[in-house]
């Protein structure tokens, strides 16, 4: 994907699922109009989820997703079916592909009934597509939408397409279906426009050092960018050591001002009280839809003890620097803080454990790699369990003594 392109995490996830040899991989490639996925007659091709990140009319900017079949098996089956549901939590959209050449009457077999019954538990819109409706006679497997039947599912309560993925039968119809159910960003907090107007300053301090990459920005500081140029107003970047004498050669006080938040401390000391404050990741918090859980959870921090379980995770997975954020700053910051030695563990990527129950508190990065949806479903999975859920901003402003001012320019109670 070209460094200009729609990052992934603002991207709609079209995920196929469906049993072995349903044509997963022949509608997705249908679909795309390209070869995104290897196809054979063999049952089990698809052995690992595949993304792809394209523009697919009428949806625009897209990550499609093919997955292995849910009826694989064998020891090593089992484990493919588990990385398929894995997909569940970062897809916007399922199309349950189903084989009609298996099922000529369109009714869902019983593992196909259990995942749309996972759609539906997981509120995920989801399609039923009926492949290989060339091989049905007209009188079978009815391709109208809403037509047949799916066992406990009637089919006026879901959407349904009879479709071929090698005649091209109704895929332009089942792309549009797929738009339409699509809710969307409504709702939604943008990530910066709405504290800023045309013309205003932007102070955005960027801290260059060993852990810093090579020759570019990372996405939060890039999609900020963006967000203050797409509202008209001027971002200005600087190092903290610069910091102090941009502000008194700007001529008026910036709108805001947001910083990496491993110099939250030293940037509030010399920003005037006057003028608001945050950081990158407090601005993503927000901007996923976590904040509100992220100041709530923080509060765990003041009753963690010795040998406290304490799960550190990011959305992405990155070569160690030194001095690394993650593994290296948060468990020091945090044993100075608390004056006790928890027991910290490290996860990154996909790799965000279902089972959280031996925690005392999660720690989550930013998550600019995370769709919303992946990111909701590791927050509502912390909740579910009663584990505390923050994220590095907001857990380092807190333990600075700085998240009342930090968060005070989003009409959040702190308190």
């Amino acid at each position: 994907m070209s460094l200009n392109s729609t990052p992934q995490a603002d991207r709609l996830h079209i995920a196929f699922f469906g049993r072995r040899n349903a044509g997963k991989s022949s509608l997705v490639n249908a679909v795309t109009g390209q070869d995104l996925a290897i196809v054979s007659d063999q049952k089990g091709t698809t052995t690992d989820p595949v993304l792809k990140s394209m523009e697919l009319l009428p949806l625009g900017p897209v990550v499609i997703i093919d997955t292995p079949g849910i009826d694989d098996e064998g020891a090593l089956g089992e484990l493919r079916v588990q990385r398929a549901r894995r997909v569940l939590n970062k897809t916007d959209v399922a199309v349950l592909v189903v084989d009609l050449d298996a099922s000529p009457n369109g009714a869902l077999l019983a593992d196909e009934e259990e995942l749309a019954g996972i759609f539906k538990k997981k509120n995920i819109p989801f399609i039923i597509a009926r492949n290989k409706c060339d091989l049905i006679p007209e009188n079978q497997g009815q391709g109208a939408k809403g037509g047949g039947k799916t066992g406990d599912l009637p089919l006026p309560a879901v959407h349904s397409l009879s479709v071929s993925a090698k005649t091209g039968s109704n895929i332009n119809e089942l792309k549009e279906m797929i738009a339409a159910i699509v809710s969307g960003d409504e709702g939604k907090a943008p990530l910066v426009g709405d504290l800023v107007r045309p013309g205003d300053f932007t102070l955005l301090v960027i801290p260059i050092d060993k852990a810093a990459p090579k020759g570019r920005l990372i996405l939060p500081q890039q999609q900020t960018i963006r967000g203050i140029l797409d509202n008209g107003a001027v971002a200005i970047a600087v190092r903290e050591s610069e910091l102090a004498e941009t502000l008194v050669s700007l001529g008026k006080k910036p709108a805001v001002v947001i910083t990496d938040s491993q110099v939250f401390a030293e940037v509030s000391a010399a920003v005037p009280s006057d003028i608001p404050l945050t950081s990158f990741s407090i601005l993503f918090a927000r901007y996923k839809g976590f904040l509100n859980t992220a100041i709530h959870g923080v509060k765990a921090l003041d009753t963690i003890r010795d040998n406290d379980k304490i799960l550190i995770t990011e959305g992405c997975t990155h070569h160690r620097q030194c001095e690394d954020i993650g593994t290296i700053k948060l468990p020091r910051w945090i044993r100075e803080y608390t004056g006790v030695k928890p027991d910290f563990k490290f996860c990154s990527g996909v790799e965000f454990p279902e089972d959280l129950s031996g925690f005392r508190l999660v720690v989550h990065c930013g998550a600019c790699m995370l769709n919303d949806r992946e990111m909701q479903s590791r927050r509502l999975s912390a909740e579910d369990q009663n584990i505390p859920f923050t994220n590095y901003g907001t857990i380092i402003a807190h333990m600075k003594g700085i998240l009342k001012r930090s968060i005070a320019m989003f009409d959040i109670d702190y308190e």
